[in-house]
């Protein structure tokens, strides 16, 4: 519950998972969604300002968002012409703006309360750790990262002699590939096959990671996936059929396991296989509210592919800020079967270029509001959700 600033600056870094610098982070709340912290690395010029001022305005407006908080961090230069900004596009979209704050070396300023009494002009002193919402957060299990940078190294691929090991696998898995490819003159022969072994491969191990028990979850996953059935695995989720079935059974009630399975893989296979685990940790990881995670994710997905598809479609969503609630799947494993049979069923022209077997996820997108164009992918801005009440 924020009921201060202390609470406001206390809650920020619990919600977005680590601790900001050189942001603007909106908090967004009153609405049907519980709430949402959307977080904008300062732009660089006062046109750069406007133009995400108002993008975070409309956000909120579109998911009914009546309220805000607006916190900056930074030196003032650099803070006050984006929380100027953000003001003020907040209030032409009637949003209420119930405090500004901006943070600095460990200390908050309000913008908007010029009582010295209560917000010094100087500063005031504080301590996430001797916080209410501090206490709440830690006894939900919740860790606070440095900086983003730690979060970025929480899905960076393993080094050392762990990755020259997982090189080893992939050569074996690829050859175990290539011998099917000598085998199968068909392609069609040989893409039955691979969904034929990717498909009960795929729920044999989620039916292992379900309900694990407590704290034995990383230890499971080490044993079912050594590096040979990492590196199969990693080599069966490029085929579009295979990846779709992950991703239709990730359950929202247990996203944490398939974050950490997904993270599990994507951080050991091979550059040209990240694509696909790092795109099912990042669905994983936006349902369950943690937007920070999703898109550091998102960023392995497109540095390996630019043009991977799920990845350009899963931060179509967070630009347009789709709530996590509105973003889960409504297909079932079974439906995806029957979108499958009848995309390949004899007689149905086949294009060689097609990456899906659907695109009813993308119009979704499009039902929601424009998909912006590819070139603003590269934005400087994060969206993390977390769906809980603020008051």
């Amino acid at each position: 519950m924020i009921r201060s600033p202390e609470d406001a600056v206390s809650a920020v870094p619990y919600m977005l998972g680590f601790h900001p610098e050189d942001s603007l982070v909106v908090l967004g709340y009153g609405g049907p969604y519980g709430a949402c912290a959307l977080r904008i690395d300062l732009p660089r010029s006062a046109r750069d300002a406007d133009e995400v001022a108002e993008h975070a305005a409309v956000m909120l407006v579109k998911n009914e968002f009546p309220e805000a908080l607006l916190v900056g961090y930074g030196r003032h230069d650099d803070v006050a012409p984006l929380l100027v900004a953000a003001r003020t596009a907040m209030g032409e979209q009637h949003i209420d703006v119930r405090e500004v704050l901006r943070v600095e070396e460990g200390r908050w300023w309000s913008y908007a309360c010029t009582n010295p009494e209560c917000c010094p002009a100087d500063g005031a002193p504080f301590d996430i750790r001797a916080t209410a919402v501090a206490a709440q957060a830690t006894v939900a299990g919740q860790v606070v990262l440095a900086d983003r940078a730690e979060l970025t190294r929480t899905v960076a691929p393993l080094g050392g002699m762990a990755r020259r090991s997982l090189q080893q696998a992939t050569r074996r898995a690829e050859s175990r590939l290539y011998d099917w490819v000598g085998d199968e003159a068909d392609p069609v022969g040989l893409r039955d096959r691979m969904i034929e072994e990717g498909l009960p491969l795929v729920r044999r191990l989620l039916e292992r990671v379900a309900d694990p028990p407590v704290g034995e979850l990383t230890a499971l996953l080490t044993e079912l996936l050594g590096d040979d059935e990492v590196a199969w695995l990693g080599l069966l989720l490029t085929h579009v059929r295979v990846r779709d079935e992950a991703w239709v059974r990730i359950d929202p009630d247990e996203a944490e396991v398939h974050v950490e399975l997904w993270r599990h893989v994507m951080r050991r296979v091979e550059k040209r296989y990240v694509p696909a685990p790092a795109c099912l940790l990042a669905y994983a990881a936006f349902i369950s509210g943690d937007g920070g995670l999703a898109n550091v994710a998102l960023d392995r997905a497109v540095d390996a592919d630019p043009d991977y598809s799920m990845a350009l479609l899963l931060r179509d969503l967070m630009q347009l800020g789709v709530p996590p609630a509105k973003a889960r799947l409504r297909m079932s494993p079974e439906s995806l079967a029957e979108a499958w049979e009848d995309r390949f069923a004899p007689g149905v022209p086949q294009n060689e270029d097609d990456d899906e077997v659907y695109d009813a996820d993308r119009d979704e997108v499009q039902d929601r509001g424009e998909v912006q164009d590819k070139d603003k992918h590269d934005r400087p801005w994060r969206e993390c959700w977390r769906d809980r009440e603020v008051s």
